[in-house]
């Protein structure tokens, strides 16, 4: 049920922000418990379930890795994406201006699907639909949280709806609302942030041939390239594509024609992929690397992009903010279930010890291979033809990096 007004002055959980990784962690709280305490999801748009229903969704389509899946099959939310989401069955890595490259496919890991491209409003759609139905979870929209104090045994969170203010006390609060949050500059948490001096061009593509799906990453010496396949539309073979370019040229690129696009982006991703016959509406967003400095503190715990944001390179950011999530809200409800503070510092300790490897292996991963890849220095070519070359080799290697990929290199939580 929504609410403009709190139904209780105290919580065990407020989460902040119903953003992708908000609901979902408002769902794993309270999945198959009957007492899961008292969980608040407090969103300044208002929650529906109608089209481009999630709040902050954007043009962007997320690859749910296979751990990801898991996780969302598990919480009874996969169902609803799985119809509109197209598996990955094959990657093809190259490195354009060099010969070979490297191949994954399912079996390399022994799953059917390397991941899934799902469109974000068909995301939206389930978790809304999720928190809708829930009869645990308290959704407080649309309203604004204006402060948060910690105070002994509590965090004071002050929210405004229209021209009514209320304050409320929590054992944990989760800032779960996304990259620009004015609680995080509020609470004196730094932001470290790196710029790639990059943009990433999104959009659809229409195909002449099908993409047997089979995903796309292509390095240039401007950036990544990706080519993800997606559903079928109106009969057209469709891709998404995520073009990186550096940020001095993103304005040449978007005023080009379609036809003038199309030949760009053909003679960059080559022909691997076949001939590209129309692209849609693009969109257009900055590259950066930001970690925040502090991701909990004694009755907080930041998620998502407020806690790091990554490079889109190796389509990580959402996979590990969700595992984050995962692992907060089993370490959350294990605190519930054995009457333990939730918010003390103790219990949060214990959830960043089990999420720090994850999060610096993925980060540092990520970092890596965008500053590898996004130059032409000839030095750093070589060093890429031979690492190429020896994953497609040595068949242990390939199979770490698919199960990296897929987030099995992190320790499974169990709901």
């Amino acid at each position: 049920m929504i609410n403009q007004t709190p139904q209780h002055d105290h919580y065990d959980v407020v989460i902040i922000g119903a953003g992708m990784v908000g609901a979902t962690l408002a769902c794993a709280l309270t999945h198959q418990l009957t007492d899961p305490g008292k969980i608040l999801l407090v969103e300044a748009s208002l929650i529906h379930t109608g089209k481009a229903a999630q709040p902050g969704l954007d043009a962007r389509r997320p690859v749910l890795s296979a751990s990801s899946v898991d996780y969302l099959r598990t919480l009874v939310l996969w169902q609803a994406m799985q119809a509109a989401a197209t598996p990955i069955h094959h990657i093809q890595v190259s490195d354009q201006g060099h010969f070979g490259g490297v191949h994954m496919q399912g079996s390399d890991a022994r799953v059917e699907a390397l991941g899934h491209v799902v469109e974000n409003p068909v995301i939206g759609q389930a978790l809304n639909q999720a928190l809708l139905d829930s009869a645990a979870i308290e959704l407080c929209c649309p309203v604004q949280v204006t402060a948060v104090k910690p105070q002994p045994g509590s965090m004071l969170l002050s929210l405004q709806a229209d021209d009514k203010v209320y304050s409320i006390s929590a054992a944990l609060v989760v800032l779960a609302e996304g990259g620009r949050s004015g609680l995080m500059q509020q609470l004196g948490i730094h932001i470290n942030s790196h710029s790639y001096g990059q943009s990433a061009v999104i959009a659809n593509l229409a195909m002449l041939q099908p993409h047997q799906h089979i995903a796309y990453e292509r390095f240039t010496g401007k950036g990544p390239l990706a080519l993800l396949p997606l559903t079928t539309h109106a009969g057209a073979q469709r891709m998404a594509l995520v073009w990186t370019h550096p940020q001095d040229e993103i304005a040449s690129v978007m005023a080009l024609s379609d036809a003038d696009f199309i030949a760009r982006l053909q003679a960059d991703c080559g022909q691997a992929a076949g001939q590209i016959l129309q692209v849609g509406k693009r969109a257009v967003f900055p590259l950066t690397l930001q970690v925040a400095e502090e991701q909990f503190r004694p009755r907080l715990a930041l998620l998502g992009n407020v806690a790091h944001t990554l490079h889109p390179v190796a389509g990580q950011g959402f996979n590990l903010a969700l595992r984050d999530a995962m692992a907060l809200a089993a370490n959350v409800r294990q605190s519930l279930q054995a009457r333990q503070d939730p918010g003390s510092v103790l219990r949060l300790q214990a959830w960043w010890e089990v999420v720090q490897k994850d999060q610096l292996r993925t980060i540092t991963f990520s970092d890596v291979m965008t500053r590898l890849f996004s130059t032409n220095n000839t030095a750093m070519a070589v060093l890429r033809k031979l690492g190429m070359i020896g994953i497609e080799l040595l068949p242990p290697v390939k199979q770490h990096l698919a199960r990296q990929a897929m987030g099995y290199q992190s320790p499974a939580v169990r709901l």
